[in-house]
C-alpha cells in the first residue's frame, strides 16, 4: 500500500548517472546533501534518487530495490531514463527510497516523529517484504508496489500533472472513477457491484487511491499479478489480475498506459539491471 511521506521544501539534484557497469554497490550515507537522512547508514544511488537504507538491512535486500528501481525507470536497458520527465521531477521534488529491515523498524524510527527533512519526499520499503525471486517463491515482492510508487507519485503526477495527477480531473482520475464505479472522495461503505477496483483502506484518500490504481493496472500489465492463487488473494481490491483482463476490461487505463508518450515500462523488472551496451539511447519522448 502507499506509504509515501510529505514533500517538504524542493531539492534540485545534478545531473541523472546510471551504474557503471551491471550491478550497484551499497556504500555508506555520503552526506551533505543526503545528511538529513544520517540515521540511514546505506546508500544507493539510481539516476539521480537516493535509495538510503538502516544499518540492519540485508544488502541483497537494498541493492535488489535499486535495481528494481533501474529497471522502472531505465526498462529498455539502455543506461538512459526513458522518461527524462519523469525522472526530472522525481529529481526535483527530492523523491527517494527508505529501507528498514521489517515494519516494527520503520515504525519506531524517529524520522516519522519529527518534520520530514527539508527537500525530500520519500518512500519507504521493509526488507521483510522484499523477495528477490518473488513469483519462483511463491511470494510477492513489495519492492515492485513500492519503488512503483515512488516513480509515480513523485514522478508521473508532477511530470504529466493534467495527465496523471492524483485529484478529480485528470485523465487517470476519470479512469479510476469508472473502475470504482463512480467518484468517491472518500471510501465508500460498499463498492457498487460493477467495480473492478475497490480499495477500501479509509486512510487512503482519493490521490492515494489513484496512486494504488496506478499500480494495479501497471502491474497487472507487466504480468506481476500473474501467478499462483494470487487472483483470489487479490479480489478485494482488484479484480482485473492479467494484461488481457487490463486491456479488454478497462480500456481508459489501457489506452493512458500503452501511449508510447509516456514511456510506461513494457517488461515487468526482476532486480537484475544490466545496461545493455550495444543499444543506442532512446529518443526523448515527444511532449504530449
Amino acid at each position: 500500500m502507499l506509504r509515501a511521506a510529505i514533500l517538504v521544501g524542493c531539492l534540485c539534484a545534478a545531473g541523472a548517472s546510471a551504474a557503471d557497469g551491471d550491478v550497484f554497490e551499497v556504500g555508506a550515507n555520503p552526506g551533505g546533501r543526503h545528511a538529513a537522512l544520517a540515521s540511514f547508514e546505506k546508500f544507493v544511488e539510481v539516476f539521480g534518487v537516493g535509495v538510503y537504507a538502516t544499518a540492519d538491512t540485508p544488502d541483497a535486500k537494498v541493492l535488489h530495490a535499486a535495481n528494481v528501481l533501474a529497471q522502472y525507470l531505465d526498462n529498455n536497458g539502455d543506461g538512459q531514463p526513458d522518461s527524462p520527465a519523469v525522472l526530472r521531477a522525481m529529481q526535483d521534488r527530492g523523491a527517494g527510497l527508505v529501507m528498514f529491515a521489517t515494519e516494527d523498524a520503520a515504525r519506531s524510527h524517529p524520522i516519522w516523529d519529527e518534520d520530514l527533512p527539508d527537500g525530500f519526499a520519500l518512500q519507504d520499503l521493509y526488507g521483510e517484504e522484499t523477495h528477490p525471486g518473488g513469483a519462483e517463491s511463491g511470494r510477492f515482492d513489495a519492492s515492485l508496489e513500492e519503488v512503483l510508487h515512488l516513480v509515480t507519485h513523485e514522478g508521473y503526477a508532477h511530470a504529466y500533472p493534467d495527465v496523471f495527477g492524483e485529484r478529480v480531473g485528470t485523465r487517470i482520475a476519470d479512469a479510476m472513477d469508472k473502475a470504482r464505479g463512480g467518484r468517491f472522495i472518500d471510501v465508500p461503505d460498499e463498492y457498487p457491484a460493477e467495480a473492478w477496483y475497490s480499495y477500501d483502506d479509509e486512510t487512503c484518500d482519493y490521490g492515494c487511491q489513484v496512486t494504488e490504481y496506478m499500480y494495479w493496472a501497471i502491474t497487472s500489465l507487466l504480468g506481476a499479478q500473474e501467478f499462483g492463487d494470487r487472483a483470489e488473494q487479490i479480489a478485494d481490491e482488484w479484480r482485473l489480475p492479467t494484461p488481457q483482463a487490463v486491456r479488454e476490461g478497462d480500456r481508459d487505463v489501457y489506452r493512458l498506459l500503452s501511449d508510447p508518450v509516456y514511456r510506461f515500462p513494457r517488461r515487468l523488472p526482476d532486480g537484475k539491471y544490466r545496461v545493455q551496451t550495444s543499444r543506442r539511447p532512446a529518443a526523448p519522448p515527444a511532449t504530449p
